[in-house]
């Protein structure tokens, strides 16, 4: 008997292996090996040092700690904004629809300034504000604002299309049988939605920690107030300290390893959970 050949779309694994793990050399791990061996030069007390100072440990507890906040925040509204504009019909729908992937397409510069003027003390939102004796640009709040607005779309994008699966009839089942709209939701759409959410939680708090061009136009960039990691790291490299740079980039990975590494875990615990359900 002649063997059946099972043919694929996407080539042989050799090939298709090779091409992978090529990219993902050029792409990552170069990159961050070469990080890491700038910062193995300098020695390990040198990097801690670097790490260890006022300044530093302020601008990494802004960022991650600015950047955890607006990763909630987006998951919460960004799974309302997925729900709406899967599950109902409405004028300016589709307008609203597209608007959610401009922050992809905006340069970041842009997005910074705009922000910056709609919410200086003299800007349309920012004087709403100062009125009230709240003042939002050139403060964490600023900061905050900048990082909802860039990272709001990876976690709509991510839930609309698991949204889009989800049959009515199950919801309409769940209400058959007694149960309330919040039961429905906790213990029947919120379970299937959460995989998709953390993935999403997990790109938006990528990209808020990351985040440069929108934050430095509205943040102030004061040292030890309203200074951001990559903003650091940018001062270290214009001082021509390449060594400080790189130890505030490996702390910054060190950091965002870990808590991806817990949201991985949760993910996890998660899918784990919907399966024996």
């Amino acid at each position: 008997m002649r063997s059946v050949v099972q043919r694929t779309a996407i080539p042989g694994f050799g090939l298709s292996a090779g091409v992978t793990l090529t990219m993902l050399s050029l792409v990552v791990l170069i990159p961050i090996g070469a990080l890491l061996l700038e910062g193995a030069s300098a020695g390990l007390p040198a990097l801690i040092d670097t790490v260890n100072t006022p300044r530093t440990r302020a601008a990494l507890f802004l960022s991650f700690r600015l950047s955890l906040l607006a990763a909630c925040i987006n998951l919460v509204f960004g799974l309302l904004l997925a729900w709406v504009l899967t599950r109902y019909r409405f004028p300016g729908r589709r307008f609203l629809d597209a608007a959610v992937d401009l922050p992809f397409a905006l340069p970041t510069a842009v997005a910074g300034i705009a922000l910056t003027a709609l919410y200086a003390p003299n800007g349309a939102f920012g004087s709403l504000f100062k009125e009230m004796g709240v003042k939002i640009a050139y403060t964490q709040w600023g900061i905050l604002i900048a990082l909802i607005f860039v990272g709001l779309p990876f976690v709509t994008r991510t839930v609309q299309p698991v949204v889009e699966e989800i049959e009515k009839e199950v919801e309409e089942a769940s209400a058959t049988l007694g149960a309330t709209r919040a039961y429905t939701l906790r213990r029947v759409v919120l379970p299937m939605l959460m995989p998709a959410a953390l993935t999403g939680f997990a790109l938006s708090l990528a990209r808020a920690v990351g985040e440069y061009g929108s934050v430095i136009f509205i943040a102030g960039n004061l040292p030890l107030k309203t200074e951001i990691a990559p903003l650091l790291i940018v001062i270290k490299l214009e001082e021509f300290n390449d060594a400080g740079a790189a130890a505030i980039g490996i702390a910054m990975l060190a950091i965002s390893f870990g808590m991806l590494l817990v949201i991985n875990l949760v993910q996890i615990i998660s899918r784990r959970r919907i399966g024996h359900v």
